[in-house]
């Protein structure tokens, strides 16, 4: 019997050094796309997490582990460069043989620019006048230039002294763009995406298809257990099913309310849901508001008479009490774009959907 034992054990360990049936190595950013992964995995093997529960994925340093674990990973998924730009350069160092999967560049992602201003419905209003002005200006430019070429044919002469001064300031100003254009260049390599929000995953329209993504890609790597990964991303879409009746039944409730969020991060939550934010106190990387945009947001929650401004746990709530303090405003509301408080794994990424509408009721719904 011991005899025989130990030629099982022999086999086992035999086999584990071939790496039969070894389910390869995956480390996603963020805990949204860890509990997709994992759910793809479910049965196979486990991801590593990158970007621990709790904290922000805008600024962030991989601890030894961590990095340990990019280095050996055999696929990374990840959101992009737009929401964890400091990630790309670690990527190239420490994982530059992995296979990489940006999700935010999948296809059949939806995606949306980044809101400027700190009032959503007023800039919205504004990009409508703007096109109305820039329709206009065309045709004052079209009487310009009119214009322009009667009295270059009076002043021929005139005209071809300007042209040679023109001339000269056009090569300075070449020089000049010349110079921004370098430098466009070189913010463009560490900022790809810095017209695009990065916070897709808050549609859950775009979970389901990160999840067909995920398992192809699995699928292409560890071609054994090709049928267990596309099976489990077709459970986790009828999962997703399930939690978008449950968040419309919740947000039909919650029509012409009025909201602040702390950083513009819903915008995908808010489309999808039709359920939309007057403006946020920070842009969508969460960086300290300016002076103008704290008076913006203050004036917009008089002017609206807005019910609730809330609050994120990754985030000193000091700042949002010192602004809206003395307003009267409920300030007690508390929405998570990455389920903190929620548990790593499977069903994080459901349940993080599930949270904001209710974080959304708990306070909107108040009478």
């Amino acid at each position: 019997m011991e005899k025989y034992q130990k030629i099982t054990a022999i086999l086992s360990l035999g086999m584990m050094s071939l790496g039969v049936n070894a389910a390869p190595n995956v480390a996603t950013d963020i805990t949204p796309v860890h509990s997709l992964v994992s759910q793809v995995m479910a049965g196979v093997g486990t991801p590593d997490l990158l970007i621990q529960s709790g904290a922000s994925p805008h600024n962030y340093s991989l601890s030894p582990s961590e990095a340990e674990a990019l280095q050996e990973a055999d696929l990374v998924f990840w959101i992009g460069e737009g929401l964890t730009p400091w990630l790309e350069r670690s990527l190239d160092n420490l994982s530059p043989t992995s296979t990489k999967i940006e999700l935010l560049e999948a296809q059949g992602t939806t995606t949306y620019a980044f809101r400027e201003g700190a009032t959503f419905g007023a800039h919205e209003d504004e990009d409508d006048g703007h096109e109305d002005e820039a329709h206009e200006d065309e045709a004052h430019e079209d009487e310009a230039h009119e214009d322009e070429a009667h009295e270059d044919e009076a002043h021929e002469d005139e005209a071809h002294e300007d042209e040679a001064h023109e001339d000269e300031a056009h090569e300075d100003e070449a020089h000049e763009d010349e110079a921004h254009e370098d430098e466009a260049h070189e913010d463009e390599h560490h900022h790809d995406h810095s017209g695009v929000d990065p916070h897709a995953w808050l549609d859950p329209a775009n979970g389901k298809v990160w999840l067909d993504v995920i398992a192809s890609a699995l699928a292409e790597k560890d071609p054994e257990n090709a049928s267990q990964y596309l099976e489990n991303a077709a459970i986790s879409k009828a999962k997703i099913d399930t939690a978008t009746l449950s968040i419309e039944n919740t947000i039909a409730q919650l029509q012409d309310k009025q909201f602040i969020v702390f950083h513009d991060a819903y915008q995908y939550f808010e489309k999808r849901f039709g359920i939309m934010a007057a403006g946020s106190i920070s842009i969508s990387d969460a960086s300290k508001p300016s002076p103008g945009r704290i008076a913006e947001i203050r004036q917009l929650v008089e002017d609206l008479s807005v019910s609730c401004v809330f609050t994120e746990p990754q985030y000193n709530p000091g700042i949002v009490n010192a602004v809206f303090g003395d307003t009267g405003v409920n300030t007690s509301g508390v929405i998570d774009p990455l389920g903190s408080g929620l548990v790593t794994g499977t069903n994080l990424y459901s349940n993080l959907l599930i949270e904001i509408a209710k974080g959304l009721q708990s306070c909107l719904g108040k009478k």
